[in-house]
């Protein structure tokens, strides 16, 4: 059995916090730079901050639920942890890019793991065209709002919203209304991952609109690009039997 490095991050709820000093005291703490493997306490938005903040080492995530619907995450259990980290299958998943201009001429840049949201900031309705790899698909989508997601996300937000669930190691996007108004039918589509979806904002200072990567907010948006960012792999992983391809399937087939 191969010693494993691990580097220990919880969320600041009290549950996580008591968690993290246990694991801490039963396996140690290896810094960040040294660490091969990175378990994190939570829920399902700390391993995605986790995701986010640790990009850049590569490492993998192995998340223990001490949060509240933990989709993303196994079991917590203190012991046994290096067994289980050995066992584990793997997921790899791809973020969406974000580039987004707002009213000011600004450019704001951001990677989602789940989704990019545009939602309206006002009480009118936004007014929102779609482009597609250049072209343009639907000249107004009156709505509260749209999105765009990965497979990763697409039991997340995008279900909530009637999207499709997207098996994990589909080439797909989903790209989603929320509320719909105009086309009042109009259920959304699925893209290939190598589609470049642009959303221009009608009358944004009239109907003010603002665009989220994950928890990235952008206020006051006129024009969002989104793609996916192929060169960056995030890794997630999961007990045997208890990965991303399993709970997608029970997603869609218990109450």
């Amino acid at each position: 059995m191969t010693d494993r490095k691990i580097h220990f991050m919880a969320s600041m709820v009290d549950e996580a916090q008591d968690s993290l000093a246990v694991m801490t005291r039963r396996y140690g703490q290896t810094s960040l730079d040294e660490a091969d493997t990175i378990v994190a306490l939570g829920g399902d938005g700390f391993v995605l901050h986790v995701l986010h903040e640790t990009m850049q080492s590569g490492l993998p995530v192995y998340g223990m639920n001490r949060g509240t619907v933990g989709f993303l995450m196994n079991d917590y259990l203190a012991r046994g942890l290096t067994e289980r980290l050995e066992a584990a299958e793997m997921a790899e998943i791809h973020p969406l890019r974000m580039i987004a201009q707002d009213t000011k001429g600004q450019r704001h840049e951001s990677l989602a793991i789940n989704e990019v949201a545009l939602l309206r900031e006002t009480r009118q309705a936004a007014n929102i065209a779609i482009h597609i790899d250049g072209r343009l698909r639907m000249k107004k989508l009156i709505c509260d709002g749209v999105l765009v997601a990965t497979p990763a996300g697409s039991t997340a937000y995008n279900l909530s919203a009637h999207g499709p669930i997207i098996p994990i190691d589909a080439e797909l996007m989903a790209l989603t209304p929320i509320s719909a108004f105009r086309p009042r039918r109009w259920r959304g589509a699925l893209l290939p991952k190598t589609a470049h979806v642009t959303f221009e904002v009608l009358n944004p200072t009239k109907r003010p609109v603002s665009a989220t990567a994950d928890s990235n907010e952008v206020r006051d948006v006129k024009h969002v690009e989104i793609a996916f960012a192929p060169e960056i792999t995030l890794r997630l992983m999961f007990d045997p039997g208890h990965g991303l391809e399993e709970r997608f399937l029970q997603e869609q087939f218990e109450p």
